[in-house]
């Protein structure tokens, strides 16, 4: 089978098993179990917490000695098998562990297969800056059909959206060992200390300021993604309690509005080379940061008709902009500033700052917020106020980036990647 197009098979799959519950767990959390809140976000910083360690100790191992697709295939069994007990659970201190687990077992996965893919095409002497994009963006197309299935299936507030992802993550980690071997590196000379066998030496890229005001940044750019996959539907759920929404597209089929955001996605990843080349890391972030403002403060004055439908397909229109220019561009950029010895390492530790301890906080810090200032005494939540909230504090993170990181832009650097 054709390089390029297994690893496409891989990238769907990889994001499909995410997308079948990742944006509707909200409605099943607070429609159907009805539990709070704050322990919402604890769920939710299960993200975070797994991501804290296992992409850069997965990284390393990867690095020193197990072959990454075998690794890779491994950690989907695993996943799957754990989803599998998510439905039965009946206290959210239990959900809380058992997804824990199963975030142990996935998050690594996401740097996992970027490091997998790059190896690959480098290896068969392809151009990664101009061919991964167009295998990642099937990831963003698997997430957007997962999201659809639930949908459509009746399942956004069911136990079964577990079971969905489940069933695509056994499949996933059996076809992840038909791809090619991607060996350790095992370029570790032996009078080597400790910590350069360990893979710990891709931790002395804090030392280096640009790199560690990078992933500062990253982590507070982290936390804002959460926020959308966290509420955004069960925030167009909840016009459902308005009686002339209750019936309306954005209530019923929500998760499909919400995909509008994964379909951006395809068209702006398929903008990156060009983008990251003309303008480099900083401004392709700025950019980000600012579609985040858009993102958010158009969902503030959203609702189901007239002007405010379109604020809200506005927002899942810039979400595009504001997921890939950060994420698919900082993987880049990590790709193009550290050695080749620790680069799975490095995009363990840039996996470890945005959906680590991004997501904590993200995660903590919202449904805190949420639940103490922002939910009335019926229950219901004061979405406008939620969603400016955030517009500010993306706001504040774009002007702090643009006056601090200071980088200056080599396109040929970019352009010869693959070497």
């Amino acid at each position: 089978m054709n390089i390029k197009f297994k690893l496409t098979i891989i990238s769907f799959l990889q994001f499909f098993v995410w997308g079948a519950w990742l944006i509707t767990i909200g409605v099943y959390w607070f429609g159907t179990k009805q539990w709070s809140g704050e322990d919402f976000g604890k769920v939710f910083a299960t993200l975070g917490i797994a991501s804290i360690i296992m992409p850069a100790l997965t990284g390393i191992i990867a690095d020193r000695w197990i072959n990454a697709e075998k690794l890779y295939g491994i950690l989907h069994i695993c996943y799957g098998i754990t989803l599998l007990f998510l439905p039965n659970i009946v206290s959210p201190e239990n959900f809380f562990y058992v997804m824990l687990v199963a975030m142990i077992f996935y998050m690594p996965t996401i740097s996992l297969s970027n490091s997998i893919a790059y190896y690959i095409l480098k290896n068969n002497n392809y151009d990664v800056v101009k061919v991964f994009p167009p295998i990642r963006v099937w990831g963003t197309i698997g997430f957007i059909v997962a999201m659809w299935i639930t949908n459509l299936t009746g399942n956004k507030a069911s136990g079964n959206q577990f079971y969905i992802a489940a069933a695509i993550a056994f499949f996933l980690g059996i076809y992840a060992f038909t791809l090619p071997k991607c060996p350790p590196q095992n370029l570790i000379p032996k009078d080597a200390s400790l910590s350069e066998k360990l893979g710990l030496n891709a931790f002395s890229l804090f030392k280096d300021y640009k790199m560690a005001l990078f992933f500062f940044f990253s982590m507070f750019l982290g936390a804002a993604l959460q926020l959308t996959n966290m509420y955004g539907d069960t925030f167009l759920s909840d016009f459902g309690k308005i009686p002339a929404y209750a019936d309306s597209f954005v209530v019923t089929r929500s998760t499909i509005i919400m995909s509008i955001s994964q379909i951006s996605e395809t068209l702006f990843i398929l903008a990156i080379p060009f983008f990251l080349i003309k303008f480099g890391i900083k401004k392709v972030m700025l950019i980000s940061m600012f579609a985040w403002v858009l993102r958010f403060g158009f969902f503030a004055y959203g609702e189901p008709q007239g002007g405010g439908l379109v604020l809200i397909i506005l927002s899942c229109v810039v979400y595009g902009m504001a997921f890939d220019f950060f994420n698919i561009s900082g993987s880049l950029f990590v790709e193009t500033t550290t050695d080749y010895k620790i680069r799975s390492s490095a995009q363990g530790l840039f996996m470890m700052m945005t959906n680590g301890f991004g997501a904590i906080m993200g995660s903590l810090l919202s449904g805190y917020l949420i639940t103490e200032y922002f939910t009335l005494p019926n229950g219901d939540k004061m979405w406008h106020e939620i969603w400016l909230t955030f517009a500010g504090y993306a706001f504040v993170i774009a002007i702090l980036f643009a006056i601090m990181f200071k980088h200056k832009h080599n396109p040929e650097l970019i352009e010869n990647i693959t070497h």
